[in-house]
């Protein structure tokens, strides 16, 4: 479904870790916008839904909502530092097409 590397799950646990309350998990999504007509989103959640995917994987827990999981599955999540910055990389096998940025598909 989803795939989340070593790198991204220490990133995740690290925020999930410095939110200072107790969190369900952070949460992934699709939402509408971007240069190319969808983009990632990510939020903690303090509570689960109870139709969300719930997918923990190491120390983590992410969720995913119905609408998001069909554009989600087999997407691999890795979180990147370099010279230009650090942040999570989405890899989707769903996307036709990606901006510049790395945030927006369709």
């Amino acid at each position: 479904m989803l795939d989340i590397t070593d790198s991204a799950q220490t990133a995740i646990k690290s925020a999930i870790d410095g939110a200072g309350q107790p969190v369900a998990g952070l949460r992934i999504m699709v939402q509408g916008g971007g240069c190319a007509g969808m983009k990632y989103g990510m939020a903690l959640e303090l509570e689960a839904q109870a139709d969300d995917t719930v997918i923990t994987t190491g120390e983590v827990t992410v969720l995913i909502d119905p609408a998001s999981q069909e554009h989600l599955s087999g997407t691999v999540i890795d979180f990147v530092s370099g010279l230009e910055g650090s942040g999570f990389v989405f890899n989707n096998p769903n996307a036709s097409s990606s901006c510049g940025c790395g945030k927006s598909f369709c």
